[in-house]
């Protein structure tokens, strides 16, 4: 029986990172643009590594980093719903497709949101794929009465 331990990502961890973000897009039928995006991903990921406004989780079986959440916090104007502008995005929600259906995911989320809530943030927010929306909605999220809206700027 395999062993998992949920913890802080480290510097080695990166790549298996990048790649479960790889395979994030993939099940979201997001196609790949080569490798440039990687490398701006692998930056992106250790400069954040210890970065308190940042939670990087990642679950590890084995000696192999199998599935990771991120939670960032956001700072944004404040609001009715947000009185101090400060938020929680949620995001690279990923398990390995090998080890799917045995909790990593969950686990790796449930470390994120300890965290968030942690911070003091009064919410958090995510965009949910199928697959995952059932967890998401066992956790408290529910869906906005205004969707996300998104334009390439390039």
């Amino acid at each position: 029986m395999a062993t998992a331990m949920v913890r802080k990502a480290a510097t080695p961890d990166v790549d298996a990172l990048v790649d479960l973000r790889a395979e994030m897009f993939a099940a979201m039928g997001v196609a790949g643009a080569g490798e440039q995006w990687r490398d701006h991903a692998r930056r992106w990921f250790v400069e954040r590594l210890d970065d308190p406004d940042y939670c990087l989780a990642v679950v590890e079986v084995d000696g192999s980093v199998v599935s990771c959440a991120t939670g960032a916090i956001r700072d944004a104007a404040p609001s009715p719903g947000v009185p101090d502008g400060r938020d929680v995005l949620i995001s690279n929600v990923c398990t390995a497709p090998d080890h799917r259906g045995r909790g990593y995911g969950q686990a790796a989320f449930d470390a994120v949101m300890t965290w968030a809530r942690q911070t003091g943030v009064g919410r958090a927010e995510l965009m949910a794929t199928g697959a995952g929306r059932g967890m998401y909605v066992r956790a408290g999220f529910r869906e906005t009465a205004f969707p996300a809206m998104r334009a390439s700027l390039g």
